[in-house]
């Protein structure tokens, strides 16, 4: 996406292979946002997203010799339109949400949700499984639930109402925390990139995020977690738009 005046955002998803199936982190745009515009509402005109099916989550899993039905889950951080107009591409995938988020978005998205979210993108009736409430406890003082073995969502709003970080025990590649929108620029939760280049301070993007948040208080406690997170040994954050962040974790 190319919003005017600031740096170009990724909308960055995990995949993840498992001993029952694909499981993806968010979704991203998907091919029917692409088809029909309107889905992804005005903001479409904002953001500018760049409408290239061969970006999308399922061209790149069908680059890689999978198809639609192998992803059999997709745990979502939240159900912004850029995080979950992929999902009508895997409609036998289970979705994964905050019982939280689904409200917001869902049951009572008021005048201010209706802007935000897009239930076009959810009309095809996907299953839905809803997490309630902080979850049991985790790590490193976390509470969180285990959606599925090794995944774990970590509530964290401010963002949005029901926002989760979520948690991928990815074996020897350590920890991988997509934090979703929990953070936009990766400076704020660290001073180097995963490759260690110094990462400047974005402040076009931060303002963004702040006219997003529900909640600022909540989003800067959440960079202090993050930032804890961070310096855990094995423990890799990922914001969902920070190019600098996919850049290094993809050229790797």
């Amino acid at each position: 996406m190319k919003p005017p005046t600031m740096s170009t955002f990724v909308c960055h998803v995990l995949l993840c292979e498992t001993d029952d199936g694909l499981v993806l982190v968010d979704s991203g745009l998907g091919t029917f946002d692409f088809a029909q515009p309107k889905r992804m509402g005005p903001a479409r005109f904002m953001l500018r997203p760049d409408r290239d099916d061969a970006k999308t989550a399922i061209r790149q899993i069908e680059g890689l010799g999978f198809a639609a039905e192998d992803v059999t889950n997709i745990v979502l951080t939240h159900m912004d339109f850029d995080h979950i107009g992929g999902i009508a591409d895997f409609p036998a995938a289970t979705i994964h949400t905050t019982a939280e988020e689904y409200e917001a978005a869902v049951v009572d998205p008021g005048f201010y949700g209706k802007q935000r979210y897009k239930s076009k993108q959810w009309s095809h009736g996907p299953k839905m499984e809803l997490h309630a409430g902080r979850g049991d406890e985790w790590k490193y003082g976390l509470t969180g639930h285990e959606v599925l073995p090794g995944v774990t969502m970590i509530p964290m709003p401010g963002h949005t109402r029901g926002l989760a970080a979520v948690a991928v025990d990815a074996g020897d590649r350590g920890l991988l925390v997509h934090a979703g929108d929990a953070v936009f620029d990766a400076s704020s939760y660290g001073a180097t990139s995963t490759s260690g280049a110094p990462l400047a301070k974005i402040g076009k993007i931060r303002a963004f995020e702040k006219a997003m948040a529900v909640d600022r208080k909540a989003v800067l406690g959440n960079h202090e977690t993050l930032a804890r997170l961070q310096r855990e040994d094995g423990v890799t954050v990922i914001p969902a738009h920070d190019k600098r962040i996919f850049d290094d974790l993809t050229a790797g």
